[in-house]
């Protein structure tokens, strides 16, 4: 017989809620519920049978998998609420100049568009404080301390003339424009794989027909000094590349949607040592997608940051890798050989390249040797829970080129719902010692960490994850090596500063507000699994014990332990304000469930 309480964590008995004895509910109760639910099922079938037509269309349908299919926006302004570019950001009316758009359905008076602004949500902005002049103008929503009755913008010259740009890796529109009409410069990566793939060909058919053995020991000499046979090529390559001190540094997981440039500055002031950008398509970044682009800006306090990739042919990840040379400020490329999400291993990116070895194979070779900084992996345990394979791959990868592997010591296919084998993570790391390894999972404590590097002496470091976003300070915890129960206060400012660099890097204007208020919900789906210190019956908490329904020291704490998404955006107005009509929230990830 199954334990009740595996998996339930010991909270001290007078912070729990008592759930009310079932037996004590009236029959009538449960049969009015039963009845409820049937009608709302009825109701839904009307709806759908209405919305796609009759019955037998619908068989014929096939049923769209995963949550986020119908993911409804979170907030969508209409174009003729919003004002012209032109009257947006001026300090004299005679820097306004007339649209060029006869069609242009914006407003165009500035006079008008603040009459029929909504009301501002503070009176000083965050932006303006810190910069002497805010972007974003008259749509600022914290705008009335810098925006003249006239529709004008203030400035500090102070503050403007000391400040300076902390953010690297904007696309710059003449990049963007280069991309999308095609005519960047790719020859050197298109040659350097077109020469592996000649190189390729011919080994095997040396292979088949079983020539001479200095023919085989000549191939052997060429693999070991990379993929070049084109003298010409030779001398474009990088001479040496950068090196990196991995040892014992705490590296923040690249983290889809939640791992966003205002979240990565508040790990690194808690001490993460490595930070990453959110896994980037190489596809979207070769046609200048500006949102996919955002996802390799660099703030200024990430030392050693990297930006990960994901792609499913050699030609892309050799053109990115180029690309991003060229263009950015980066201290190491990751190829992504983990993501589970269906649409990207079905085309053959994410965990799915595991399984494709000659596109593997090209696309490492070809990108460690056009870089002149490192190329590193970060792969799962293999596809299936029962079938491990990084331990084949990785040597692999190692030998072509690679210089940092990251072990996710979980299969695609158990995604979050068993724990991470830290023992199978130590016998891939000493398969290819002294190449540095990095082990990744299930790590929410100092006493999780170091059993961990205990577990796997040989591992050079650790990558946290979800722990970094249910807790952030966990980097703090484990320099300091001790167990923080950090107060609801100190949680609720950790918060407020994340709300103040999502302005600054998404705006304050009505869009940028509500941005930052759905990655702040989107954050706020992990952080309320966090449970204090002194709540715990035996601490330290573990990551995948689920705590029965609690209150906390304070009205705050209890708020912050809530479970439910309206308490969520509770949180939010707190800081962002009442939220618009319309608006609706479901969070992105299922990773911030308990299995």
């Amino acid at each position: 017989m199954t334990n009740p309480n595996a998996g339930v964590c010991d909270i001290k008995k007078e912070f729990i809620i008592q759930k009310p004895d079932k037996n004590k509910i009236e029959k009538t109760e449960i049969i009015n519920k039963r009845k409820l639910s049937e009608d709302d099922n009825i109701e839904a079938k009307k709806l759908r049978s209405d919305e796609n037509g009759d019955a037998s269309s619908d068989k014929c349908k096939v049923k769209r998998r995963g949550q986020n299919k119908a993911r409804p926006k979170t907030f969508q302004d209409e174009k003729q609420n919003k004002p012209c570019p032109t009257i947006i950001n001026n300090i004299s009316k005679d820097e306004i100049k007339p649209c060029q758009f006869t069609k242009c359905k914006y407003i165009h008076n500035p006079v008008e568009y603040l009459n029929s602004k909504q009301e501002d949500l503070g009176d000083t902005c965050h932006l303006f404080n810190i910069r002497g002049r805010c972007p974003r103008g008259i749509t600022c929503r914290f705008g009335s301390g810098h925006t003249t009755k006239d529709g004008l913008n203030i400035i500090d010259e102070t503050k403007v003339s000391t400040w300076k740009e902390d953010v690297k890796n904007t696309l710059q529109q003449s990049l963007q424009i280069s991309l999308q009409k095609r005519k960047y410069d790719f020859t050197l990566a298109e040659k350097l794989v077109k020469s592996l793939d000649t190189k390729n060909k011919s080994e095997k058919k040396d292979i088949e027909s079983d020539t001479i053995n200095s023919t085989i020991e000549s191939d052997k000499i060429i693999s070991q000094s990379g993929a070049i046979i084109d003298d010409d090529l030779i001398k474009l390559l990088p001479r040496e590349k950068k090196k990196i001190d991995w040892q014992n540094k705490l590296f923040l997981s690249p983290l889809t949607t939640v791992g966003n440039l205002p979240f990565r500055r508040i790990c690194k002031q808690f001490g993460a040592d490595i930070t990453c950008g959110e896994m980037a398509l190489c596809e979207s970044l070769l046609k200048g997608l500006k949102q996919e682009w955002a996802l390799v800006k660099r703030h200024e306090s990430e030392d050693i940051f990297g930006a990960q990739i994901c792609g499913n042919n050699a030609y892309g990840i050799a053109k990115v890798a180029q690309l991003l040379q060229e263009n950015t400020e980066l201290d190491f490329i990751d190829l992504n050989l983990g993501c589970p999400i269906d649409l990207i291993y079905k085309k053959g990116g994410g965990s799915g390249m595991m399984h494709r070895m000659p596109a593997l194979e090209a696309s490492v070779r070809s990108a460690s040797s056009l870089l002149n900084i490192p190329f590193t992996v970060k792969m799962r345990t293999g596809i299936y829970q029962d079938k491990k394979i990084a331990h084949n791959i990785i040597p692999k990868v190692v030998n072509w080129g690679a210089s940092l592997i990251t072990l996710h010591g979980r299969s695609r296919e158990a995604r979050y719902t068993k724990l991470a084998d830290w023992d199978y993570i130590e016998s891939c790391a000493k398969i290819v010692s002294p190449c540095p390894v990095f082990g990744n999972g299930d790590i929410l404590s100092y006493e999780d960490y170091a059993y961990r590097r205990e577990v796997a002496p040989t591992v050079q470091g650790v990558m946290i994850g979800r722990g970094a976003l249910i807790k952030p300070w966990i980097f703090t915890e484990i320099k300091e090596q001790k167990l923080w129960d950090i107060s609801s206060n100190e949680r609720f400012d950790i918060i407020k500063k994340f709300t103040n660099y999502g302005l600054e890097h998404w705006g304050s204007d009505t869009q940028g507000v509500e941005n930052t208020r759905r990655f702040l919900l989107e954050w706020l789906s992990f952080l309320y699994r966090y449970i204090p210190v002194g709540l715990l019956e035996r601490p330290p908490q573990k990551i995948n014990e689920r705590p029965p329904l609690y209150f906390g020291r304070n009205d705050l704490e209890t708020l912050m332990a809530s479970g439910n998404c309206a308490d969520w955006i509770k949180i939010s107005e707190m800081l962002l304000g009442p939220v618009p009509d319309g608006f609706q929230f479901l969070p992105k990830h299922k990773a911030n469930s308990y299995q």
